[in-house]
């Protein structure tokens, strides 16, 4: 996915109505050291130092961090771009980010919380629900980077226990000099008999978003829709990059389940119609409470949040940063469903029901996680 628009809803509702809110209880050999600790947490206040006196205060705590976030590839997408970002402008941190499925990533920071065995400070994860359950179990810190007021409601925890730090959009894209004429202009142009063959898409049943972009699919045009998707052959892989990559690659014409940019004059353009679903969300990022690089890992969210890493994004978490022209604020579209997907990734009956669905449809899962398996402690 792209930095800058780069990394779902029941289906027996109308668009945009809630889900509900369900979190799935705690359950492992450690449930015992997942309790939360006693006592309310204090206050945040918005962090009021430099980015340069962060920096230095981190150096002097020890200039370690570690951060767990979700992609796609271990060494390229938006993990490597923030890792390579990072060190360029603060090169005494000693950085540690470790990408891997925001799946895998999750229910791992579980079980090192469970064995006292705990390798980030910092997580940045599409798993929505899983800040909310840490928030409850008291496993966050509280804390409010600098510009914490200037993001918008929905990207942000009211107590500072997690931010948005970067608004991720997922519909299709399609190579424009080979669509020509006859480019798939709204989703249901994607049933087209002449782009049987000419599809590819990241699998539903295996990433979140775009389970949630496929719901929104189906609930909008119907099973029969879905049914004739299937009919198109469309070729699926693992991880939201491979329909771009294959795209790019001139395998095929159009990929679904992936980020772009809607206003580009380049080879590829991102599809997003008036009136019909595509979905976006902010990405949470969150300081564990037992990090053991505490004042890295606020340098970290200071950082991700600051005007000089917000402005080059298409679209922002924060209200003071305009999008470029031809673009409006990503609340301001209905059809994104920025409310709706937080509802579903919370529905976990529901987000499993659907996968199971789909693969009726598209078959199961195949292939390796494109990451890699990082096994129980990468970043030790």
């Amino acid at each position: 996915m792209s930095e800058s628009l780069s990394r779902r809803r029941a289906l027996a509702v109308g668009a945009g109505a809630v889900f509900g809110a369900t979190a799935p209880a705690w359950a492992s050999a450690g449930q015992a050291d997942a309790r939360p600790s006693a006592g309310a947490p204090p206050a945040a206040r918005e962090e009021t130092r430099s980015l340069d006196k962060l920096y230095q205060d981190a150096l002097a705590q020890g200039g370690k961090l570690v951060v767990y976030a979700g992609g796609d590839l271990a060494n390229s997408g938006s993990g490597a771009g923030a890792r390579t970002a990072f060190r360029n402008r603060f090169p005494d941190i000693d950085l540690t980010l470790i990408v891997d499925y925001s799946k895998y990533h999750d229910v791992r920071v579980d079980n090192q919380l469970a064995t006292g065995t705990l390798v980030p400070d910092v997580v940045q994860l599409q798993t929505l629900q899983d800040f909310t359950r840490w928030k409850r179990e008291n496993r966050l810190l509280r804390y409010k980077p600098a510009g914490f007021s200037k993001l918008h409601k929905k990207f942000r925890d009211p107590d500072g226990a997690w931010v948005a730090a970067a608004v991720i959009a997922f519909s299709y894209i399609y190579d424009v000099a080979a669509a020509g004429a006859n480019a798939p202009l709204t989703p249901p142009d994607l049933v087209d008999p002449r782009w049987k063959g000419a599809i590819a898409s990241s699998y539903p049943h295996d990433d979140d978003a775009v389970l949630y972009l496929y719901a929104l699919y189906a609930e909008t045009y119907g099973w029969d829709w879905v049914a004739r998707f299937a009919a198109q052959q469309p070729q699926f892989a693992r991880g939201s990059f491979s329909p771009g990559a294959a795209v790019t690659a001139k395998e095929k014409i159009i990929g679904v389940g992936a980020g772009g940019n809607p206003l580009s004059t380049g080879p590829t353009r991102m599809v997003i119609a008036d009136g019909h679903p595509f979905m976006a969300w902010g990405q949470r990022i969150a300081i564990l409470r037992q990090a053991a690089n505490p004042t890295a890992a606020k340098l970290y969210l200071n950082w991700q949040l600051s005007t000089e890493r917000q402005t080059p994004n298409a679209w922002s978490v924060r209200t003071d940063i305009a999008p470029p022209s031809g673009l409006k604020p990503i609340w301001e579209y209905p059809n994104a469903h920025v409310d709706g997907f937080p509802r579903f990734m919370e529905d976990r009956a529901r987000v499993e029901q659907l996968k199971q669905t789909f693969a009726l449809y598209f078959g199961e899962v195949r292939g390796e996680p494109t990451p890699g398996w990082l096994g129980l402690h990468p970043g030790r």
